[in-house]
């Protein structure tokens, strides 16, 4: 390890000089996430997570310090690491670290340093676990397996580690419960379209400055996450195609009012590509080998090999990196395709990671499934679980108060109404 670091007992973190900023950082977050201060406050009071022991691998953003701050003003105690080389905020980290948060995190980490950081995280021997990609939960199975009899349970954030947990649950290889955070509805409809749209911009415009009035931009995969960046590129006046392997999200993406085509066909004319597929391999060489001069690439899947840069780089006879988070590869024709943020997550490697707005509700739905663990959690089967339909709506309606919506109301008679199978036409 770099002995650049700043290290302490229970930490190490790029730089401790820069807690002061990032504590301006998470102070901002709070004045924007109304829910989780509401939940802080709360379970403050009632010490509903006093006793458990919490290790966490997500995104250190300021509003990722915010939720821990949270489960520690609840009881808990914690031990954290960042699930992307790229996403860590090395401010926010100090900030963590000097709250006396037990944290290893810095931007820029080799992926030897990203398992290191993970294991060290694991030191704290958890009860409860909070994953994004489901990286720490894999480590705890395949890496550090003694340490599978004291969990409780954990939660997964993203599409891509749900995805995979189901994965393991289906094939008995899940040890213990975990509850699919990113299911739900106030996760997916809002955090991953609302916040993956406009944040994945934000980073593509922080990468490039480009204009994307009039561009050809094509959007792999119609999932929540891709629409969102679909709709908010339209909304900026670019021509959206999109790309697709299941029928029913390119029927969509086509009602929607998007052209789809083929990443074969898409190649040949975009402009702008993201991939949002949670797949591999959906930008390859065949691709590069007909894109545009002067392309942009870049990728808001969790893991960064959507685009396969290996092609790229046996394509390329130069490469530079020409801005921050942006990297030229001249092929031999003397056409030029950029690449952002190391094909790793644009929104969040080259821009700050979504609204604290949106993540309001995504955390507060990771802080009430860690609370329902430490109640409940001995008693749930191994598997995956959903989120309750009732704290769906709660969090909703909490949220819904805070921007000032109205909301109707059933009548006793419209309640009824609506289960009453014997009420003809």
């Amino acid at each position: 390890m770099s002995e650049t670091f700043s290290k302490g007992q229970g930490y190490q973190v790029r730089d401790m000089g820069l807690a002061a900023r990032g504590r301006l950082k998470i102070d901002w977050a709070e004045s924007r996430m109304p829910v989780l201060m509401r939940l802080r406050e709360e379970h403050a009071a009632k010490r509903s997570l006093a006793g458990m022991r919490i290790a966490g691998c997500l995104h250190v953003t300021k509003e990722t310090a915010v939720l821990v701050e949270s489960l520690k003003a609840a009881g808990a105690e914690i031990s954290w690491s960042g699930c992307n080389p790229l996403s860590t905020q090395d401010e926010v980290a100090a900030a963590l670290a000097a709250a006396g948060v037990s944290i290893y995190a810095w931007h820029g980490m080799s992926v030897a340093e990203f398992y290191w950081c993970i294991d060290r995280t694991l030191d704290l021997k958890p009860l409860l676990t909070l994953d994004d990609g489901a990286d720490l939960i894999f480590s705890v199975h395949n890496r550090r397996p003694e340490l599978l009899d004291g969990v409780i349970g954990g939660t997964e954030e993203t599409t891509t580690g749900v995805h995979r947990l189901r994965a393991m649950a289906a094939d008995g290889a899940l040890k213990y419960p975990v509850i699919a955070v990113n299911d739900a509805e106030t996760k997916w409809d809002f955090d991953n379209v609302f916040g993956t749209g406009q944040s994945s911009i934000d980073g593509i415009l922080r990468a490039t400055s480009v204009l994307l009035a009039g561009k050809n931009f094509v959007v792999a995969g119609y999932g929540h996450c891709g629409s969102g960046c679909a709709m908010r590129a339209a909304g900026l006046g670019a021509r959206v195609i999109c790309t697709e392997v299941k029928p029913t999200a390119a029927l969509k993406a086509t009602l929607h009012g998007y052209q789809v085509r083929t990443m074969d066909e898409a190649a040949k004319v975009g402009d702008v590509f993201i991939t949002a597929t949670g797949c591999k391999d959906v930008i390859t060489r065949r691709h590069f080998e007909v894109m545009k001069d002067g392309a942009i690439v870049c990728n808001t899947g969790h893991y960064d090999c959507e685009i396969n840069l290996p092609d790229l780089a046996a394509l390329a006879v130069g490469k530079r990196e020409i801005r921050a988070n942006c990297e030229e590869y001249t092929l031999r024709d003397g056409r030029r395709i950029y690449v952002l943020a190391q094909g790793r997550l644009v929104n969040l490697a080259a821009a700050e990671g979504h609204p604290s707005e949106v993540m309001d509700m995504s955390f507060a739905n990771q802080f009430l499934s860690m609370v329902r663990l430490a109640r409940d959690g001995k008693r749930l089967p191994i598997g995956v679980h959903d989120i309750p339909e009732d704290q769906d709506q709660d969090i909703a309606r909490i949220k819904l108060a805070t921007v000032d919506a109205g909301l109707d109301v059933l009548t006793p008679e419209q309640a009824a109404y609506l289960t009453d199978y014997s009420a003809g036409t």
